[in-house]
């Protein structure tokens, strides 16, 4: 298998390295960030055993799309994409919180009004709602930046009072995630699809605020297809979705969420085929573009050399 799960490269300048879920960033002299999209594959916030060839190249590539499609928007950290599988873009400051924006009631947003909550983040939601049903206006639900372990809903308030964000900034925050997330919805509808919700990550350079990471990716993102939305809306059916809960699904069909004790059931090859293949299938459904395998080679070292030559090309280029 040709799957990326694990990078260890030593580039001119390079000062630290962050290893997460599915990327690993090295910090090149604290003012470019080099991300390596590997071919990792979480969920239930456990990183599976075997990766997922492409993966990596998928979400990369969407990720530098709709950075460019939004950049009018606001300026964002990405400055080049040397390899298939690699981003480097301006090192920036994170805000401590993530901008989560729902345009429909479904994932945690339902679970929590299931329960019986009709506030979220400080936010209301009206009665009546059913599941998957699009909110008279999208709702911002923002999440504080965890460390370890799970990010936690805050309230725009919370999160003012506390200092974790000044009122300036979130302000602006917040009119930055409504403008992106509307072009993020008007590029899905072209496509056939509704993009339901998604995170966003923002960070500031020279006291500028820099839109960061990925974008509107099947990881950061849940889409529905909007063909039979309403049909299956009115009839109480599940939507058919576009993101990797399909990943979830087969874990927990298999007895795994996570959960101390819980073995993640066997991943043969077919299975992680079938993952890949589902994985091209978000790309070409999101970007209406057919998905070109980089390098259709199964040596992951030929992979490995590939991107170490791209990226070292690429900083000798910048300042």
């Amino acid at each position: 298998m040709n799957a990326i799960t694990q990078t260890d490269f030593s580039f001119e300048g390079e000062k630290s390295k962050y290893v997460g879920k599915v990327r690993d960033v090295y910090n090149i002299d604290d003012k470019y960030l080099v991300m390596v999209v590997t071919d990792r594959i979480s969920a239930f916030d456990v990183v599976l055993p075997e990766g997922i060839p492409y993966k990596g190249q998928v979400l990369n590539q969407i990720a530098a799309k709709f950075l460019d499609a939004t950049a009018d928007i606001l300026p964002n950290w990405k400055i080049a994409v040397p390899d298939p599988m690699v981003t480097v873009g301006r090192k920036c400051e994170p805000f401590k919180v993530e901008m989560v924006i729902r345009g429909y009631l479904s994932g945690h947003a339902w679970r929590e009004y299931k329960a019986g909550k009709r506030t979220i983040c400080g936010v209301e939601m009206p009665e009546g709602m059913v599941e998957n049903q699009k909110f008279p206006e999208p709702i911002i639900t923002p999440t504080s930046k965890a460390a370890e372990g799970h990010d936690e809903d805050i309230s725009k308030e919370e999160i003012i009072s506390s200092g974790l964000v000044s009122r300036e900034d979130y302000e602006k925050l917040e009119k930055y995630t409504r403008e992106i997330f509307k072009r993020g919805s008007e590029i899905a509808a072209k496509m056939g699809l509704i993009l339901v919700d998604t995170k966003y990550e923002f960070g500031k350079r020279d006291g500028v605020i820099y839109l960061m990471d990925e974008i509107h990716t099947p990881d950061s993102s849940r889409y529905f297809y909007a063909d039979g939305y309403e049909e299956r809306l009115a009839k109480g059916e599940r939507q058919k979705q576009l993101s990797k809960e399909f990943v979830r699904e087969w874990l927990m069909a298999n007895g795994f969420q996570g959960n101390e004790g819980q073995q993640v059931p066997e991943m043969t090859p077919e299975i992680v085929a079938g993952i890949t293949d589902r994985y091209v299938e978000l790309y070409e459904n999101i970007t209406g573009e057919k998905f070109v395998k980089a390098d259709g080679t199964s040596d992951t070292e030929a992979i490995l050399k590939r991107i170490e030559k791209n990226v070292s090309e690429c900083l000798k280029g910048l300042e």
